[in-house]
């Protein structure tokens, strides 16, 4: 419909006093480039002020759902796309460290390392993880992953870690895997990623988003002995564990 064919800038029985309590600020937020443009023309020709013309160009906009659905619709997708930029982000400063040399980021003093099995393959699934942060603190995973193929249970073991890694509020934390598959497709273009992980990177790119700084490293399977012990132990185990301890100096 075009802003044109308004004949009043608002219909006050239709709006009510709920879209009258809209602030400006939050419309000028919500709108497009064009309909801040429509909204101006709209409000000289009738000669109305321009926060009376953009609500009624957006209360158009927003037809039958109405102007509560269509600011909300907008809020959600400006959030995703924080979030994608913050994802854009994180990768860029992990791929940064890595073409430095592969030293940990300055400061760091947080540390993770996890791995993923399936038994048989496909099968049933179990993760270990191990995150070490300051002053001593270690928190140790172990525990069942549901069913899937060994790549899905990396892709667990990662998300799991990742989420233990938001909790602690990890600064820069640097993430050990053996599974080159995983650490690959976490950080493919879109159009490179499997399809079949799609939902599994996703979930471990948005937790990414909330550990700026933290950088993904492939390790070979001997130096990922600790968290694949967790791993294999959580597959003789019928109850997932979780531990935190302070390291010992003796």
């Amino acid at each position: 419909m075009s802003v044109a064919k308004a004949t009043t800038p608002v219909n006050t029985e239709k709006s009510g006093y709920a879209a009258a309590m809209i602030e400006y600020d939050e419309l000028v937020l919500a709108a497009s480039k064009g309909e801040r443009a429509a909204s101006r023309k709209l409000a000289e020709r009738q000669g109305i002020p321009e926060s009376e013309a953009l609500r009624a160009t957006l209360l158009l906009r927003a037809g039958a759902a109405g102007l509560a659905h269509l600011l909300a619709e907008r809020a959600a997708r400006r959030r995703l796309d924080a979030r994608a930029a913050d994802v854009r982000r994180a990768l860029a400063s992990a791929a940064q460290a890595r073409r430095g040399g592969g030293a940990a980021p300055s400061g760091s003093v947080w540390r993770a390392w996890f791995d993923g099995s399936a038994h048989p393959n496909p099968g049933r699934c179990t993760l270990g993880a191990v995150l070490e942060g300051p002053d001593g603190l270690q928190v140790e995973l172990s525990r069942a992953a549901g069913y899937g193929n060994s790549s899905e249970a990396e892709y667990a073991a990662l998300v799991a870690l990742l989420e233990a890694a938001v909790e602690h509020g990890a600064c820069a934390p640097v993430i050990h895997g053996d599974s080159q598959v995983v650490i690959d497709d976490v950080q493919a273009p879109d159009c490179a990623s499997a399809p079949s992980l799609r939902a599994w990177r996703a979930r471990a790119r948005a937790l990414l988003a909330r550990l700026p700084g933290a950088t993904l490293r492939w390790i070979p399977r001997h130096r990922n002995g600790r968290a694949d012990a967790l791993s294999q132990r959580a597959a003789q185990q019928a109850i997932p564990t979780e531990t935190m301890h302070e390291r010992s100096d003796d």
